[in-house]
């Protein structure tokens, strides 16, 4: 079978559904590196900072890798801005979406969360909340957010800081995309990671 026959999802028969499955795992083998390709896809996207975005998702993994994070911790640090180009007013929870059937619970919340924690930095100046993130205090993550958005994120767009370049994460993205999705064991609901080795 080439294609299925069908035009509407309600005529689709157990053959052709099974098929589509295939086709469907197949193509899902390939998630690390479209995400790899579309991280390039950043030097194209918002500019007027010192670096680009990609400069910047480097940046933030390196620092992660270099305080000893672990690999959910590296890889949400060079993800957690995918959704720039695609998702510019929700582009956190764009990239948690992502993330999150790969990952500990812990680093995709903290992806999901860090736009509104970044708010602490610069919401004074744009007339938004800098405050915003207090709507999660007391969850169980909020300081892991707060530290990642601090040692990682806002501390990223140095032109002249030593950054690894994209060969250097690609095993790890690969090997994070390799990962059974929603695999209970990895996902570790409630579970906290340090930032810091």
């Amino acid at each position: 079978m080439k294609n299925v026959n069908f035009t509407q999802m309600k005529d689709g028969t157990r053959e052709e559904y099974e098929f589509l499955t295939r086709h469907e795992v197949a193509h899902t083998k390939g998630t690390a590196d479209r995400l790899l390709r579309a991280l390039v896809d950043l030097d194209e996207g918002l500019s007027g900072y010192k670096i680009t975005r990609l400069g910047h998702s480097l940046q933030s993994a390196t620092r992660a890798h270099r305080d000893g994070a672990d690999i959910d911790w590296v890889v949400s640090a060079l993800l957690h801005d995918i959704g720039d180009l695609y998702a510019p007013y929700n582009h956190d929870e764009y990239a948690a979406s992502i993330l999150r059937p790969f990952m500990r619970e812990q680093c995709s919340w903290c992806v999901q969360s860090h736009g509104d924690f970044q708010m602490i930095y610069y919401g004074h100046h744009v007339g938004a909340n800098p405050n915003k993130r207090d709507r999660f205090a007391g969850h169980i993550y909020f300081d892991d957010c707060a530290a990642f958005c601090e040692r990682w994120d806002q501390s990223s767009f140095d032109p002249d800081y030593d950054t690894l370049d994209l060969e250097f994460f690609r095993p790890l993205v690969r090997e994070v995309f390799a990962r059974t999705p929603y695999d209970p064991e990895v996902i570790r609901e409630g579970a906290r990671e340090p930032l810091v080795a």
